[in-house]
């Protein structure tokens, strides 16, 4: 008699109920995210901690954490960056491998006659609060040898949550009944002891951490009681610090199965008349496919659009239906698009951005700059 291995494929019946879930769906703080999971899923919670610990310790799921809302803890920006040719994959490296400050580093290619498309890499970048993002953008021009960038931090925020299983299939012009919610974005200031309930609460779970009294050793790690740590993450969680919590598959790299769980992603701008802002990015977030949407200003390098989004797909054309239907949609609305324009994903890393403000004084320590002389 053999024992049968469990099934770590995204498209297992189970898995898939598991995931459409557990990507996106549990949003907040909450001290049973697991049996959340088990109820809206409707799979027996044993079974969900046994899936998740596998696809973990599989890599079908790159990581489990409690996400932050970190557009309210640090200063941050989308960045595009104008870089030569030769020097871009370095640039890729050093950003991805040797800055916890860079989130999302992304080479990007759009039509070449096209504005902006001479900034081929994109990163998010946020650095904690009381330094300087110009600075550190400056900083990191030096260091991969960039000619230029463009710094876009987010005005308002509109769709926020990645889930690659329950998209799959999704018809274009699928939306919400309402507009998408608006997320303001407001630094919060937080003392020491909240530093160190967050900095625990955020970090990635190792499989064998995945099952009952899930907080536990994170309270532990930040010396508090359960109760307390509880208690402070729920505070932060009404300041709206607290994102979600959720299980990562990877954007596209091949998994270990040999599944892509997406094949593009693409970033869509829109310019909109000016005081349409809050009216486009409500009528782009409530599309289902959108698993961001933002009101960035991204200047005259990218003919002053103003609202963004990103969606993810298996099928290129198909990507572009669903940009199709929301161009169509605006224009229902009365919103006028003066110009939009489409920047595909290629090569990508997709990891946390550090906000500690003790990391960030070690790294520029470990750069050879003095941490003072980032400060704003």
């Amino acid at each position: 008699m053999t024992v049968q291995a469990t099934p770590v494929v995204t498209t297992d019946p189970i898995n898939a109920r598991i995931l459409a879930v557990s990507e996106d769906r549990i949003q907040g703080f909450l001290r049973d995210p697991l049996a959340e999971i088990s109820r809206l899923s409707e799979v027996p919670l044993e079974t969900v901690v046994e899936r998740i610990r596998a696809l973990l310790t599989a890599g079908t799921v790159r990581r489990v954490r409690q996400t932050l809302l970190a557009t309210n803890l640090a200063e941050g920006a989308l960045c595009a960056w104008q870089i030569p040719v030769e020097k871009t994959d370095a640039a890729f490296d050093f950003m991805s491998q040797q800055d916890p400050f860079s989130g999302h580093v992304v080479i990007r290619s759009a039509d070449a006659a096209t504005p902006g498309s001479n900034y081929r890499l994109w990163t998010t970048l946020k650095v904690p609060q009381g330094y300087s993002l110009a600075k550190h953008a400056d900083l990191l021009l030096r260091k991969v040898g960039a000619e230029k960038f463009r710094l876009m931090p987010a005005k308002k925020l509109f769709a926020l949550g990645v889930g690659h299983v329950r998209r799959r299939g999704m018809e274009p012009g699928s939306r919400a009944d309402e507009l998408a919610d608006t997320i303001d974005v407001q630094i919060a200031h937080l003392t020491g002891p909240e530093w160190r309930v967050l900095t625990a609460l955020k970090r990635e779970f190792a499989p064998e951490e995945i099952g009952p009294d899930l907080w536990a050793g994170r309270a532990a790690e930040a010396g508090v009681p359960l109760d307390e740590f509880c208690r402070v993450a729920e505070d932060l969680n009404a300041r709206r610090v607290i994102g979600r919590f959720s299980t990562f598959l990877e954007h596209v790299k091949t998994l270990s199965t040999g599944e892509k769980v997406t094949k593009f992603n693409a970033l869509f701008h829109w310019a909109v008349p000016p005081g349409r802002e809050l009216d486009a990015g409500r009528e782009v977030g409530r599309h289902h496919i959108m698993t961001h949407a933002y009101w960035r200003e991204g200047g005259p390098e990218f003919r002053d659009v103003n609202v963004m989004g990103v969606a993810h797909g298996t099928d290129r054309d198909v990507v572009l239906a669903h940009k199709a239907a929301i161009d169509r949609h605006l224009a229902e609305a009365g919103i006028a698009v003066g110009y939009t324009n489409v920047f595909w994903g290629g090569r990508s890393e997709i990891k946390p951005s550090e906000i500690s403000p003790f990391a960030y004084g070690d790294w520029c320590r470990a750069q050879g700059v003095d941490p003072a002389a980032m400060r704003t």
